[in-house]
């Protein structure tokens, strides 16, 4: 595959043969350099992210898609079943949480090899390396590399479909790249369609555009994996909300309304460790946790200004095309944050990132012993930054999941045990953990009315679920209260009468 490259081995002095470079970026060592860095993630989310801790509110609605633990919750539209899928082999026999852990640190490890991979011979071996090693150590990356959630996949499949999109279009005969651009774009669309789109947004110009590059193949490749990947969403789409139009336009006022709005000031109060910043109010981080993300941008124009000086501009090129078109809609679009919508971004920059680093400590010269020292202190602090950041964030988590767990068994205690229905504040969570259906009402993502619950009262015990002091719904305020963790209770007729 690498003998039928037109673009120069990205890093080398002097642009050689497409042979002499296959030969040098395909050296046996190259793959287990990789390898370790991807084997690294991995111990590392097994050491920092804590296998024990229980799932997060979105994780309970993915993983009870296909769990027998608890009844299948409310799936709103903006959501996708990929990674429900994804768990399956694990969560549909097992209730562990920290055997799920192992199986998605070990996947996510897999994913990352991969997708290092896919761009060898393209880069250096030491700059892929590095770039694993910088996005590999993102608290974010690291926090989502275990866990229920589609970013990471979406992430990896963008670093995987933009590589072998590049390869096919630069001359590749081997099928391979074909197939690795289908299937990494049905992954992304598999996990959030529309990050999909806005994912692979320049390879479809590219397509189209430029008439040098103009092939076939990988863009069939390339849409078919789309609309396989985003298949079971649009069926679904037509089946349960009323057409992919209607289903675009819920999932838009469930998440506030899309449309222009800067949410760059919210990305940067999440970096501090909040998963989820809505309403996103508040003060905004230290500046040494907001540092690196002015410094990403600029490490960034330096990797292309070092690229097309060296005559190799393409890969870094759209490699930061797709970075910016796949941070667009979650830093103007709409009115809240989460750190993990970026990371298909931090993933697609991070290469660009460390070919500029290497480039700097590389580049002979006498202000050379001043740029390594420089990155070496700038990322000394870096690490250092992101592992203080994580460890916060790992403990506020598990504070939390351990209380929706104390409310679950104090709800058993209080005879509401399965089957039985929760409803009212931070009823999704805690039903899974108890094991009972969600009853969302009053939201915009609502799947319920009070209607709905009292014919639920008839064959099931019923709680419903408040802030400490704050009002039941009028159908539960002579129930019987209760304080359960740090929510209060109100427990239908009868449910106390039920024995263990």
């Amino acid at each position: 595959m690498a003998k039928t490259l037109n673009l120069p081995l990205v890093g080398a002095r002097r642009p050689g043969p497409p042979d002499r470079a296959a030969r040098v970026s395909r050296r046996p060592g190259d793959a287990g350099v990789l390898g370790l860095v991807a084997a690294a993630f991995v111990l590392a989310q097994l050491m920092l992210v804590h296998p024990g801790t229980g799932l997060g509110w979105d994780e309970t609605v993915y993983v009870s898609q296909v769990s027998p633990h608890a009844p299948a919750a409310f799936f709103s539209a903006p959501r996708a079943r990929g990674v429900s899928l994804l768990v399956a082999p694990v969560a549909s026999w097992s209730s562990s949480t920290t055997l799920l852990r192992f199986y998605l640190a070990l996947l996510s490890g897999l994913g990352l090899f991969v997708a290092l991979r896919v761009w060898r011979g393209l880069f250096p071996v030491r700059v892929l390396a590095l770039a694993g090693a910088l996005f590999a150590t993102l608290w974010v990356t690291l926090f989502y590399g275990p866990q229920v959630m589609p970013n990471y996949w979406v992430a990896i499949g963008a670093l995987v479909c933009v590589g072998c999109f590049l390869r096919a279009w630069a001359g590749g005969r081997d099928r391979a790249v074909l197939w690795g651009t289908g299937l990494s774009a049905a992954l992304m669309a598999w996990m959030r369609p529309p990050d999909a789109v806005w994912v692979t947004l320049p390879l479809l110009v590219l397509a189209v555009a430029a008439p040098r590059w103009r092939r076939v193949r990988p863009l069939l490749a390339l849409v078919a994996g789309l609309a396989a990947g985003a298949a079971e969403w649009i069926i679904e789409a037509y089946v349960s909300y009323g057409g992919p139009g209607q289903r675009l336009a819920d999932g838009s006022r469930i998440q506030g309304g899309l449309g222009w709005n800067i949410a760059v000031g919210d990305q940067m109060r999440s970096l501090g460790g909040r998963v989820l910043c809505r309403p996103c109010a508040g003060g905004m981080p230290d500046p040494t946790v907001m540092a690196w993300w002015f410094v990403l941008p600029l490490i960034d124009a330096l990797g292309l200004v070092t690229a097309v000086r060296a005559r190799r501009p393409v890969p870094t090129l759209l490699l930061l095309a797709c970075a910016t078109t796949a941070g667009i809609p979650y830093l103007f679009m709409i009115g809240y944050a989460a750190p993990r919508f970026l990371l298909p971004l931090y993933a697609l920059a991070a290469i660009p990132v460390a070919d500029a680093l290497v480039h700097l400590v590389t580049a002979e010269g006498r202000w050379r012993p001043v740029a390594v020292t420089v990155v070496a202190l700038g990322l000394a602090g870096h690490l250092a930054v992101q592992f203080a950041v994580l460890q916060a964030t790992v403990r506020r988590t598990a504070d939390s999941h351990h209380g929706w767990a104390v409310t679950a068994a104090e709800l058993r205690r209080l005879g509401v045990r399965p089957p039985c229905a929760l409803t009212g504040h931070r009823a999704v969570p805690i039903a899974f953990y108890a094991g009972c259906s969600s009853v969302v009402a009053g939201r915009p993502d609502a799947d319920a009315t009070a209607a709905d619950v009292a014919r639920s009262l008839r064959h099931m015990p019923v709680a419903v679920l408040t802030t400490p002091g704050g009002e039941p719904p009028g159908y539960a305020r002579a129930w019987s209260p209760h304080r359960a963790g740090d929510v209060d209770v109100y427990v239908s007729p009868g449910a106390g009468s039920r024995t263990p």
